[in-house]
């Protein structure tokens, strides 16, 4: 596995062969059709609010649930839970759009959490933005809590 910029770990398990040009150039070069990753953080990891040009549909695998701390392009913060245990709201399956700032934490103490992150178009890591905390603070002061914790 390697390490990941924004935390944790990942190895990538698919990248379609297929490629698509967009009108609007809004993915300059094109891109694959999709990637897809295994993702591991662990209990003491944290993934940073980061943001890329692709929605990212997140897949639950193994261990701890998480949480994926979203900020979106309007200016809304939601909390997802992302696990096995339907009955408490978890779900094993989650979509954080195209553009919006996002970060995730394990929820269980010593533990740890394997995920799948498919995203389409494929990743590129030119497609990749991590937030600045001064700058996240500035532009979303009531999140400082979330914000304080996710950039550290």
């Amino acid at each position: 596995m390697n390490r990941i910029p924004e935390g944790g770990f990942y190895t990538e398990v698919y990248r379609s062969d297929n490629t698509i040009e967009t009108e609007n150039g809004e993915f300059p070069g094109g891109r694959c059709f999709s990637t897809s990753i295994y993702y591991l953080l662990g209990s003491e990891d944290i993934s940073k609010f980061h943001r890329i040009t692709s929605d990212e549909i997140w897949h639950h695998y193994e261990g701890s649930s998480i949480t994926i701390h979203t900020i979106f392009q309007d200016g809304n913060y939601e909390i997802r839970s992302l696990g096995k245990d339907l009955a408490t709201g978890q779900r094993p399956k989650h979509v954080v759009p195209a553009g919006a700032w996002f970060g995730v934490t394990v929820d269980g103490p010593e533990n740890f959490a394997l995920c799948g992150c498919t995203v389409a178009p494929g990743f590129e890591f030119r497609d990749f933005e991590m937030a600045e905390r001064e700058i996240m603070l500035e532009k979303y002061p009531e999140y400082e809590f979330i914000i304080k914790k996710l950039l550290p």
